[in-house]
């Protein structure tokens, strides 16, 4: 069977009465296409057939997806479903930042953001300038209490409330305080499921890594993968849930290129040129940049090595750099199944 989506209900359908199930990306089929027609007509019989020649004549040159480990199917959804809460609490503090800065703009210079809760604690108390300048001492050293944020004092804050608001045109204080009210309850609601998927992801994963040896994936892969600088729980759930089959083969190549991190050659003649890979998987793309972000401020090799290619390149292909070392050196430690030692590193290196 050739499908141009790699999972679903008909996949799993068809993996389940045995089939072996091919799916080319979009992207093959619209070239596979040029071969049989020039007028770029297109219809679903048309592809159909399509499929099944590429499958036919060239099936050496795809893959079918293995079937989906139970186990994996949960960490794949909450990674997802993390990744948007953080896009839609991103735009709603966004839309509330707009707001502040129309009629509350002396606030933000302690959180620019303007996604702390302590934040939202002292808007829903005082949606205003003028409300927020009536607010005393005790009251916001209460508030920074229950919110345990200490980098600033209560005399700061009482200071910057204090500061002369802008001027505003009627009615823009009472329509900008109205619209705060209604983004603040999404933005509490959209944070707290935020903090229920982790925690649910940190139980997955502290499963995973208690189940016994010789499973389909092993006890030692989750606790190697997390023992790296850089993977908390979040990178580790999106690289077992979207990069399982790489991890289980230990396929560094395949793991590479399905991250965004392996280059495209362009040759043609005396011309040569290297470029960004364009087709990836964009979940493990975004888990494996901001593991190689994390890592620069963790691990001391890692920075020295994107300090090595920052001067050849720029932040973006060092980075990719850095990631690509990380990758090599997760796939070996899995060959061996051996934990991270920094300190072995050094030793060696010396």
């Amino acid at each position: 069977m050739a499908i141009e989506v790699p999972r679903g209900a008909v996949v799993d359908a068809l993996l389940a009465h045995g089939c072996h199930v091919y799916a080319l990306n979009p992207k093959q089929l619209d070239r596979f296409r040029d071969r049989q027609t020039v007028a770029g007509a297109k219809d679903d019989r048309r592809d159909a057939f399509v499929l099944a020649t590429a499958v036919r004549t060239e099936r050496g040159a795809f893959r079918t997806p293995p079937p989906e480990d139970p186990r994996l199917a949960p960490l794949r959804e909450l990674t997802r479903l993390t990744r948007e809460l953080g896009a839609e609490s991103l735009r709603l503090t966004n839309r509330l930042r707009e707001q502040l800065v129309r009629v509350f703009p002396q606030v933000l210079t302690l959180c620019p953001a303007a996604d702390e809760p302590w934040l939202w604690t002292l808007l829903e108390q005082a949606p205003t300038a003028s409300q927020a300048a009536r607010l005393r001492p005790p009251t916001l050293r209460a508030l920074l209490a229950a919110h345990r944020v200490r980098r600033f004092t209560t005399e700061e804050l009482y200071a910057c409330l204090h500061a002369p608001p802008l001027p505003a045109a009627a009615g823009t204080i009472a329509a900008a305080s109205e619209h705060i009210a209604f983004l603040l309850p999404r933005l509490r609601l959209a944070f707290q499921q935020r903090g229920r998927c982790h925690r649910r992801l940190e139980k997955l994963l502290d499963a995973l890594a208690a189940e016994a040896p010789g499973q389909p994936l092993e006890h030692r892969d989750v606790t190697i993968l997390r023992s790296l600088p850089g993977v908390g729980r979040v990178v580790a759930a999106t690289m077992l849930a979207e990069a399982w089959p790489a991890l289980a083969t230990r396929d560094y190549q395949r793991l590479r290129t399905h991250s965004r991190v392996a280059p495209v050659t362009r040759q043609s003649g005396k011309t040569r040129v290297v470029r960004m890979r364009r087709s990836c998987n964009g979940h493990l793309r975004e888990a494996v940049f901001h593991w190689a972000s994390n890592s620069l401020r963790l691990d001391p090799r890692c920075r020295a090595h994107y300090d090595r290619l920052r001067q050849q390149h720029g932040h973006a292909r060092a980075l990719r750099g850095v990631a690509d070392r990380l990758l090599g050196l997760l796939v070996t430690l899995l060959r061996a199944g051996t934990l991270y030692d920094p300190a072995r590193r050094h030793v060696a290196a010396a």
